[in-house]
């Protein structure tokens, strides 16, 4: 987010620029901060965090839940790899990652690639894949809840 100046027609005596940085739970503040530095290159350009991050590890990844996982997925899409990656969203589990609770997510939901409407006003998700959806959230959670082996 870009802020200068008073008026259109003026010169801005002072720029601010918002720069959003998503840490990834490996990085450290002031890595970051370094890193804007050297691509800033100009001493007369001040950095400084609005707020210190909350930090928390990354989630080790248990077996049991990535069998749970693969096995759900083969079940229900066979052939469909079953592929960890770490959310670039936004998400409450840094707060139990920080206490030591380890946090997965999986939604089973697939989307339209040429229809992506993630956060948009018509935001949407076909009636098929909600219920398949639905259906992969129930067996997992029954899966991984002892219910079924």
């Amino acid at each position: 987010m870009l802020e200068a100046g008073h008026a259109e027609n003026a010169l801005p005596q002072k720029a601010v620029a918002t720069v959003n940085c998503r840490l990834l739970p490996t990085d450290t503040p002031a890595n970051v901060k370094a890193t804007l530095e050297r691509a800033v290159d100009d001493a007369n350009v001040r950095i400084e965090p609005l707020k210190q991050p909350m930090l928390a590890p990354p989630s080790p990844l248990l077996p049991e839940v990535m069998t749970a996982l693969e096995k759900t997925t083969a079940e229900m899409w066979p052939g469909v790899p079953v592929v960890p990656i770490m959310g670039a969203g936004a998400t409450d589990s840094k707060y139990l990652r920080a206490i030591g609770i380890p946090m997965f997510g999986a939604s089973g939901f697939f989307n339209d690639a040429a229809d992506v409407r993630a956060h948009g006003r018509d935001e949407r998700l076909g009636a098929q894949q909600f219920y398949e959806g639905a259906e992969f959230n129930y067996r997992l959670i029954k899966m991984l809840s002892g219910g079924a082996r």
